[in-house]
């Protein structure tokens, strides 16, 4: 029976050498690239103030999510936190980045795809919190790489232009963010 294996093997070792190759399933390149994208806003309040109302729950100015009611949207301001969407009581959800640096008032900065989750794509998001003679100068600067085009890369932009002029901005100076629910 030894004797009979013996001589199997490699007959069975080139059936799977021509099998496999019709067993793979297909590969596609993905294009990829890299952008970096930077806005500033100069918000009325100070550096602590501005970074509260950035993080914790979320829901009052951040508009852009995956469920179309969720139950919480927050950013949880320490390392290995998370900037989370919870669509339900059951919660299910997503994760769309980790907080890798937080310094209240200084710098927030987290990781993870945002609204591209199941695409190729990562993000490392920066927000600096700087003095400003009228308040907080925000700068929010995002190295994006991965399964991303010029006409996306601009469209993103132009979500960062919304999330901090647009949402952002006056959430602070009307003191909205005061009211909001602690994390």
């Amino acid at each position: 029976m030894k004797n009979f294996a013996a001589k199997l093997m490699p007959a069975l070792a080139l059936l799977l050498f021509v099998a496999i190759p019709n067993l793979r399933s297909e590969t596609k390149e993905l294009k990829t690239a890299a952008f970096r994208i930077q806005q500033e806003a100069v918000i009325a309040a100070k550096p602590e103030a501005v970074y509260d109302a950035a993080t914790g729950d979320i829901a009052g100015w951040w508009d852009h999510h995956m469920s179309e009611h969720p139950k919480k949207l927050y950013i949880e301001a320490k390392p290995g936190g998370c900037f989370c969407e919870i669509f339900d009581d059951a919660g299910n959800g997503v994760q769309h980045a980790v907080v890798i640096y937080a310094d209240r008032g200084k710098m927030l900065r987290f990781t993870g795809p945002l609204g591209f989750s199941g695409m190729a794509i990562d993000a490392v998001t920066t927000y600096e919190f700087l003095p400003d003679p009228a308040g907080t100068k925000l700068r929010i600067t995002v190295n994006i790489v991965g399964q991303i085009d010029e006409p996306t890369a601009q469209a993103v932009d132009g979500v960062w232009h919304h999330f901090l002029v647009e949402r952002l901005k006056p959430y602070v100076e009307s003191g909205a963010y005061s009211k909001k629910p602690k994390s």
